[in-house]
């Protein structure tokens, strides 16, 4: 009875598993088992080598995957697109339908393929155009746990992600489950670059990482804070976006009830994440880690380990009795989790991870950056290969927990390169945080030429991470190695998670016959930044995919050089003031305006445009107008009821802030405490200098404004955040007076 019992559970996983798992092979028990040579049995396929092939219909698709309902992307009407299944040797042959409004492309994540199947838009191919089908074609050439997704725009952020397995000949005899984990956010992924490029501190309001003053206060860590924005630094956070929930393969709660007391189990584990971090933990002991990036490992046991976007992990897990074990998925901000259910009946729950402290990471921070915003490099500290998680301090958790780190990885064979001629490139991970700029040497991909490497030599990469933020950095179409302790069996991989502060080294075979490949962050929101380059062999034929190189080129570049709008609109009872703001990634234009309902308080407007100079942009050089005109008495009453006359400015100079038509050149630096200096000389030779700081975190939602100048000027107000787009605002300004009402924010 227990056998048919089994038996029936099984078939009724097989079929609830079949999106999950569809075109997963299973090892057949009835084919001859031999031995891996590591103490695995394995099953030989005696399949000859086939083309296989899928199609794929890419359509728009709803969901309520968090509060809302929302548009997705759908792949034969799945989330996540189904599992694409192949044997070492076959042919991979996929037609791609589009039946969106808009194009789209699909990248092979860790394959060895035709650079021109590589699937990046506008570089090694042209986008796949609404309602056209595009085919493709290349040899299985390798093994693994890989994955797929889509490289245009933010198509990957609503749906396109998806597990690409590739089974060995000899296969490992292991129940085995293809995992792709991803996040879900109700806001428009382009909605969510726009407010990260803006500085909305609205993601940190919703997971409570905001670091105001009056909870600095609280918690001890005033001096910490103080130090904190001396340095001209914002808040400590560990990943840049609120999401509603946490997916594993499409489900937040997935269950698994087939396997009993005894049984193993391997995960293939793909982190579809567009931008999160994954904690790995489980509820039944150890976790054994058996491969990376498609790249088998000597086996490793680990209490937990960290999985960057875009990596890729084979782990072991054990059934200890007959209950049901928790897999643990937890983003590295600790907001929410998902789960996988392995087993049937009591439910045994992972150790939960607490929350971070941020303050002991604000304070680790303010040690390892000096006042230039540089990291500084600890003596006799050796910071690579994850050995050293600085972001440790922050754990509130026991430290006797194993966790992974790349030292750890060691191939079962030696991953030693040819002897040939070698090519080294060094690189600063660079970027500004406030901005929202990622960069590699401070330059973006637009601003930067292709890096030529030549068909046959050997290039070694020595990546410094200049920046308070964790990079996967992935290669295209190559697996290089990572350079630790375990010397000719380093580990081989295409994605490096480099920790700030670390110098890693990776090097590879530049061996494929040609073409241009993509190096970069898989962060999507540093991607499309501008956080990559590009490495292309030298004596490539062209790429009969584009057409036209010029154009595929601009449209390339479009994403880093994309202008985002930003716009705020204060209504209170003294009159209106706020501002439009275009910018991108060097340039920003900025129209400000206060308007009195009063009639004779009048108006005035300032415009700029004007360039970021510098890594951490604090310097911004400008041109612009001032037109300003009132028709109040000339002696005005400050806050205190004392009489001003503005007669004359600071520098000796007649005051024109009543009425005033001119054109100006200034420049604007960025003070510690992220105070904006700002000094003007306008085409009747009048200065003014001015000083002004906005959204100083008071509390979570509360934010405190000022501005004073030259002029006799000044301004003081606050603002209460209400929702992303709608706030409370009062203000006193020496010329308007006092005003409370609403402000509003896009």
């Amino acid at each position: 009875m227990k056998n048919i019992l089994m038996a029936f559970l099984l078939i009724l996983y097989s079929a609830a598993s079949a999106q999950d798992m569809k075109g997963m092979k299973m090892p057949m028990k009835n084919m001859p088992q031999k031995n891996d040579g590591m103490g695995r049995k394995t099953i030989s396929s005696n399949q000859p080598p086939r083309t296989v092939r899928y199609d794929l219909y890419i359509a728009d698709t709803t969901v309520t995957y968090g509060k809302k309902t929302k548009r997705a992307i759908a792949v034969n009407g799945q989330i996540p697109m189904p599992t694409l299944t192949f044997t070492e040797g076959d042919t991979a042959l996929i037609y791609v339908h589009n039946n969106l409004k808009e194009e789209t492309s699909l990248h092979w994540h860790g394959l060895f393929l035709p650079n021109k199947m590589d699937g990046v838009p506008f570089l090694t191919q042209m986008p796949i155009m609404p309602n056209a089908t595009y085919v493709y074609k290349f040899p299985i050439v390798q093994t693994g746990t890989h994955w797929y997704h889509s490289h245009s725009m933010f198509q990957e952020q609503i749906g396109m992600y998806g597990a690409f397995i590739l089974n060995k000949r000899k296969e490992w005899d292991i129940p085995t489950i293809p995992l792709v984990i991803s996040e879900w956010t109700d806001m428009k992924p382009e909605e969510v670059n726009r407010s990260l490029k803006n500085a909305n501190d609205w993601f940190a309001i919703k997971k409570g990482t905001t670091q105001s003053y009056a909870e600095a206060i609280r918690s001890g860590h005033f001096k910490t804070k103080v130090a904190n924005e001396w340095k001209r630094m914002n808040a400590m956070d560990v990943s840049d976006v609120y999401y509603d929930t946490f997916l594993i393969n499409g489900k937040n709660q997935n269950e698994q009830p087939q396997f009993k007391a005894g049984n193993t189990v391997r995960l293939r584990i793909a982190n579809g994440g567009a931008s999160d971090y994954f904690w790995l933990t489980y509820a039944g002991g150890k976790i054994t880690v058996v491969a990376s990036d498609g790249n088998d490992v000597e086996p490793v046991e680990v209490d937990r380990l960290i999985i960057a976007a875009s990596e890729t992990y084979d782990v072991v897990v054990s059934i200890p009795e007959n209950k049901s074990y928790e897999f643990l998925v937890t983003p590295e901000d600790r907001t929410k989790s998902a789960s996988l259910w392995l087993g049937k009946g009591e439910k045994v729950p992972a150790q939960k991870l607490p929350k971070l402290e941020y303050f002991a990471g604000m304070k680790m921070m303010n040690d390892m950056m000096d006042m230039r915003g540089n990291m500084i490099e600890m003596k006799g500290m050796k910071m690579q290969n994850q050995i050293m998680d600085m972001n440790a301090v922050m754990y509130p958790e026991s430290s006797n927990i194993v966790t992974l780190n790349y030292g750890m990885l060691r191939d079962p064979k030696k991953t030693t390169l040819p002897n040939v001629s070698w090519k080294e490139l060094k690189f600063n991970l660079t970027g500004n945080m406030n901005r929202y700029v990622w960069t590699l040497d401070n330059k973006t991909i637009s601003e930067s030429d292709k890096i030529l490497i030549k068909k046959g030599e050997n290039v070694r990469i020595i990546l410094f991470n200049n920046s308070m933020m964790r990079h996967p950095m992935h290669l295209h179409g190559h697996d290089f190695r990572v350079l630790n302790e375990q010397g000719e069996n380093a580990p081989l991989k295409n994605v490096l998670d480099i920790m700030p502060m670390e110098r890693d080294t990776i090097e590879f075979a530049a061996s494929e016959a040609g073409g241009d490949w993509f190096f970069h962050c898989h962060i999507l929101y540093h991607m499309m930044s501008g956080m990559g380059r590009v490495f292309s062999y030298e004596n490539t034929a062209p790429n009969p995919e584009i057409p036209d190189p010029k154009m595929a080129q601009r449209m390339l570049f479009h994403d880093d050089q994309a202008i985002h709008p930003m716009a705020r609109i204060g209504i209170e009872s003294n009159g209106s003031d706020g501002e439009i703001m275009l910018s991108n990634t060097r340039y920003r234009f900025t129209a400000e305006w206060r308007v009195g309902f009063d009639k004779e308080m009048g108006y005035e407007t300032e415009s700029h445009f004007g360039r970021y100079i510098g890594r951490n942009q604090w310097l911004f050089p400008y041109i612009g107008w001032d037109l300003r005109k009132r028709t109040v008495d000339p002696m005005v009453k400050n806050i205190f009821g004392q009489f001003l006359s503005p007669a004359d400015n600071l520098f000796g100079q007649s005051n024109t802030k009543n009425l005033r038509h001119v054109f100006h050149l200034g420049v604007q630096y960025t003070l510690p405490m992220l105070v904006v200096a700002d000094a003007s000389l306008d085409h009747k030779g009048n200065v003014r200098f001015q000083l002004r700081r906005e959204d100083i975190p008071i509390s979570e939602r509360l934010r405190f404004q000022f501005m004073v100048n030259t002029d006799k000027e000044y301004m003081a107000g606050f603002r209460y955040i209400v929702t992303k787009y709608f706030g409370l605002s009062t203000h006193y300004d020496s010329d308007m007076g006092y005003g409370a009402g609403i402000t509003l924010n896009y």
